[in-house]
């Protein structure tokens, strides 16, 4: 069986049913949703399947969807291609159905709540206002933008005007980060877990490189949790007979990512420190330490608002792709510091697992820009 075949179903031996009555031509619509729970179907339609990230075969599904839309034309990665890619990659729902053309209007209003591109039967891939992205044959439709959801375009608005008097500037083309409805957060124990394990490695760099003892003995008194949830290039790096210093230095920088996810885990109204100031190792420690305590005495830990979780997270996606941009001719940017933007935007990244499959391991986190 073809692959246009295997991801148009099986079912659909003819792609239209036809009455005398073109109104009642009836559509094969495929809806790839980015949404994590899928708003009411509340169009007519006939329903042939539905999936989740729940159902393994999904995932396998998704990948030759992508191949496809990857293989076509001449195969030359372009804006479009690449963030069609990207798009495709946050994809949690998949319904096949048949709908009437007389209600393509109704279906198109619920593909917008989806945040959902939609595969037709001529091979094409569209917005929900079926306005073509790609034709079977390969040509991309640049000027026509990628769907996103109002409260993602919004933090994007945001962050450009937040971002605008730097150079270089951000492109108004990178597109949002994830909306409400589509994030992933890492839970809650995960972060916590995560956190006390960056006051592990970050406290050892900094005293391989300041060339005093070990902080390992006081961690395994005060810190087991930690030392136990370290990822497995941490327990690398900590359990190495001669201290590497170059990893020491990276080490030491994730003070940076723990300064965000105690950010993240605190109930406190205060905005994550301006990304033009490296953090105190003390305040870390004292902070990390007040983590400690409270865990050890079964404080209930919860998330500050999601909303402004994403807000960071577009900022310094932003953040970072100017760092790198000045990087390549050796310049700075006034205001940022670029090992602090990128250590934030993995620890962002790992957090809402943007960019990355969901559940990816710490020591796999991308953080493409």
């Amino acid at each position: 069986m073809g692959l246009l075949k295997r991801i148009l179903g099986k079912r659909q031996a003819t792609t239209t049913e036809t009455s005398a009555d073109t109104s009642e031509e009836v559509v094969l619509v495929n809806a790839y949703a980015t949404v994590t729970d899928i708003p009411e179907l509340d169009f007519p339609h006939e329903l042939l399947g539905q999936r989740d990230l729940s159902d393994p075969d999904l995932a396998e599904h998704l990948d030759g969807f992508i191949g496809y839309v990857m293989s076509r034309g001449d195969g030359q990665m372009t804006a479009m291609r690449y963030h069609l890619w990207r798009h495709l990659q946050r994809v949690q729902n998949h319904i096949s159905m048949k709908v009437k053309q007389q209600d393509l209007s109704a279906m198109s209003a619920w593909a917008a709540r989806a945040n959902a591109l939609l595969f037709m039967p001529d091979g094409s891939v569209r917005t929900p206002d079926l306005t073509l992205l790609m034709t079977a044959d390969g040509l991309f439709f640049e000027h026509e933008a990628l769907p996103y959801l109002p409260d993602a375009l919004a933090r994007r608005e945001k962050s450009l005007k937040q971002l605008a008097q730097l150079n270089p500037t951000p492109p108004a083309s990178m597109p949002p980060v994830l909306a409400e409805a589509e994030v992933h957060l890492r839970s809650v124990s995960d972060v916590v877990h995560r956190a006390l394990s960056l006051f592990c490695v970050a406290s050892e760099g900094l005293v391989i490189l300041d060339k005093e003892d070990s902080s390992l003995p006081f961690m395994a008194e005060h810190n087991p949790v930690g030392l136990a949830m370290l990822s497995p290039q941490e327990k690398a790096f900590i359990s190495a007979e001669e201290p590497d210093e170059h990893m020491a230095i990276q080490m030491s920088w994730r003070h940076e990512a723990l300064n965000v996810l105690l950010w993240a885990l605190s109930k406190q109204p205060e905005p994550l420190s301006p990304a033009s100031d490296v953090v105190e190792s003390q305040v870390m420690f004292d902070k990390a330490m007040r983590l400690i305590e409270l865990n050890n005495t079964g404080h209930v830990f919860t998330l500050r608002p999601t909303a402004e979780i994403l807000d960071q997270l577009d900022l310094t996606w932003r953040q970072h792709w100017i760092t790198r941009q000045a990087a390549q001719s050796d310049a700075d940017v006034e205001g940022l510091i670029s090992g602090v933007v990128m250590e934030r935007h993995y620890a962002l990244n790992w957090l809402t697992n943007f960019q990355n499959d969901i559940g990816t391991a710490w020591d796999d986190i991308d953080t493409p820009t």
